[in-house]
């Protein structure tokens, strides 16, 4: 057992027993010529119970096996896994402020020297405000080596992955970067981080994370702490029938119901109309529509540069959780020329923008955990 594991208590142990109890009886009865598929299921559900209790992370029932990773943090000139096991020491408020910022991006992996790319689109996350969460989609290889060695990232964020590990055979992953600042301030620990594999046609996956909250326990009497659950999506893309997105989300929200509370932000790449309902669809509240339901706040071909019509892709939404403020982040152009281009030849050089997607940042919070005025 790991050192940063707190020991197993006794509910623990029992709640184990009785799911293992279970499901060892229905594999008993099972006939598996008859059921082979439902034994695969059962097994599944049994080591996904295992995980929840090992990780001390409440999971669903699912068919979607969690990859538990570790958090990391820059320390000693180089990335190391981080395990944060215990709250940090109380900082400036001392209790949890009521809000956070989220800024959620698709970086775009197809496009051109990610350095200075991800330089550029670092610069706009700074300019939004103190961001407590940075969701990111599309990150390649060279991106996140990009990532990784600035030195903005270095001294205020954790990551989710500081190597190419998650790839696989995939050409990008999906990122999290969590404030330093933040955490040190609001008292909020990380928790457990993990990808679930989603059933579909690209490899996507869905990078999941916990955060617990020093709670304002003036305002929920008995309650020290909350969980809230991250999850950062990359849907499907295309109009390909019949389309994975809705049971991909549907994964994504339960996940969220298990914990509770949480957000599942990104790119959702909806295409048909029947697309604008799945947020709702799956009890979920859509940050955008609720705080701005006369704009059609397009992140998706807004500049003209792609042969498809402008598109909402990306989006917060929310579980048992309320958007206070929403915004849309603008791209900048740059030009894409290489270090061995001359000076004098810059002129002739085409400018691009560093995404083909518009960011987003949204201020989340929940009431229960606000003072009431008297």
């Amino acid at each position: 057992m790991s050192i940063y594991c707190r020991p197993p208590t006794p509910f623990h142990f029992n709640y184990c027993d009785r799911q293992l109890r279970l499901h060892l009886t229905l594999l008993r009865l099972t006939r598996s010529r008859e059921h082979y598929k439902f034994d695969f299921a059962v097994l599944s559900q049994i080591r996904t119970h295992i995980k929840s209790w090992w990780q001390q992370t409440p999971l669903p029932t699912t068919t979607a096996s969690p990859t538990f990773q570790k958090w990391h943090n820059f320390d000693q000139e180089q990335w190391m896994p981080f395990v944060s096991h215990k709250f940090p020491r109380p900082g400036i408020r001392h209790q949890w402020a009521g809000s956070f910022r989220i800024v959620s991006w698709n970086v775009n992996a197809d496009a051109p020297l990610p350095k200075s790319r991800v330089s550029a689109l670092l610069e706009v996350i700074k300019t939004t405000g103190a961001a407590g969460v940075v969701f990111l989609q599309e990150v390649s290889r060279k991106a996140l080596t990009a990532l990784l060695e600035d030195s903005w990232i270095q001294q205020d964020w954790y990551t989710s992955d500081a190597d190419a590990s998650a790839f696989g055979n995939q050409k990008f992953i999906s990122i999290t970067l969590v404030s330093k600042l933040w955490v040190a301030t609001d008292v909020i620990m990380l928790g457990a981080i993990w990808r679930i594999s989603l059933p579909s046609r690209f490899g996507r996956d869905a990078l999941c994370c916990d955060l617990i909250v020093k709670s304002s326990s003036n305002h929920i009497p008995g309650r020290n702490s909350v969980r809230i659950r991250l999850i950062n999506a990359h849907l499907d893309s295309l109009a390909i029938n019949p389309s994975l997105r809705p049971h991909q989300l549907s994964i994504g929200a339960s996940y969220l119901s298990a914990a509770g509370r949480g957000i599942i932000a990104g790119d959702f790449n909806p295409v048909p109309p029947e697309d604008d309902d799945l947020v709702r669809a799956n009890d979920l509240t859509d940050a955008w529509t609720q705080l701005h339901p006369n704009s059609p706040g397009h992140t998706w071909g807004v500049y003209g540069e792609q042969s498809f019509p402008s598109n909402r892709f990306d989006k917060v939404a929310l579980f048992n959780l309320s958007p206070s403020g929403m915004g849309i982040l603008q791209t900048s152009e740059l030009r894409f020329c290489s270090e061995k281009t001359s000076v004098d030849a810059t002129e002739s050089i085409p400018k691009a923008h560093f995404s083909d997607h518009l960011g987003l940042w949204c201020d989340v919070g929940w009431e229960e955990d606000r003072p009431r005025p008297e």
